[in-house]
């Protein structure tokens, strides 16, 4: 199409929606108007009209007096599908840090889905989570070994490495069919905040979910804290 028949504000738009999507503008925050218009030999209106689109579309915010803010972009996660987090972020860079990989008493929490009493030995394995390069969550999953006892060969894996979800399903060939999860919202304690590089205090999504075998057992009890200006859920209803 010849480019005289598109809208001159739509021209802009798409230019600066390109340069957003690039990483164009290094510091997050798009040049004042004045400038746009000089830069595309522009009226006001039509520069407002691009920046309006933009912001229809989620990609600006703009506040009076201080300027136009480029938005963060954030992690998204569908609830209707059973899988681990690398699957998850699948198109993302997903790294790991191991904190904990031992054996430890069972949450009371999970005793009663796990079948198990109080005091016996499960698999904790606790990790940050991280999305290209950012600290997303910090991840604390317990293994339940009365399910398999080959779920203890956890302990002697580099899970910076490995999807936990790929082991269960792939090495060791267990059916996963379902999972029961709590969504709640919740603060950051110090030492949370310290590994997710924010400030304590912060509002974050604590996620519990039960996971079952395809013979109803319950293999796993994870609990995990999401950095809440970084990560969030969506629900498909069909």
């Amino acid at each position: 199409m010849d480019k005289n028949v598109i809208p001159l504000y739509y021209r802009i738009y798409n230019e600066l929606r390109n340069r957003i999507l690039s990483g164009y503008y290094k510091d997050g925050k798009l040049p004042p108007e004045m400038e746009l218009c000089a830069e595309f030999d522009a009226s006001r209106i039509t520069i407002r009209n691009a920046l309006e689109q933009l912001r229809r579309e989620g990609l600006i915010s703009r506040s009076k007096g201080l300027g136009t803010f480029i938005k963060k972009f954030e992690s998204e996660e569908q609830l209707t599908k059973l899988t681990g987090f690398t699957d998850e972020m699948k198109g993302r860079k997903v790294t790991s840090k191991v904190l904990e990989n031992r054996l430890v008493n069972i949450p009371a929490e999970a005793q009663e889905c796990f079948g198990l009493a109080s005091g016996t030995l499960v698999v904790l394995l606790k990790r940050i989570r991280y999305i290209d390069e950012k600290p997303i969550a910090i991840e604390s999953a317990y293994l339940n070994p009365s399910v398999d006892l080959r779920l203890l060969n956890v302990l002697h894996k580099d899970m910076e490495k490995e999807s936990l979800y790929h082991f269960i399903q792939n090495e060791l060939s267990i059916n996963l069919a379902y999972a029961e999860e709590i969504l709640e919202v919740t603060k950051l304690s110090k030492d949370e905040a310290n590994l997710l590089g924010v400030k304590p205090g912060e509002c974050a999504i604590l996620r519990k979910r039960f996971t079952y075998t395809d013979t109803q057992k319950c293999i796993e009890y994870v609990l995990s804290i999401y950095r809440g200006d970084e990560y969030k859920f969506k629900v498909v209803r069909k």
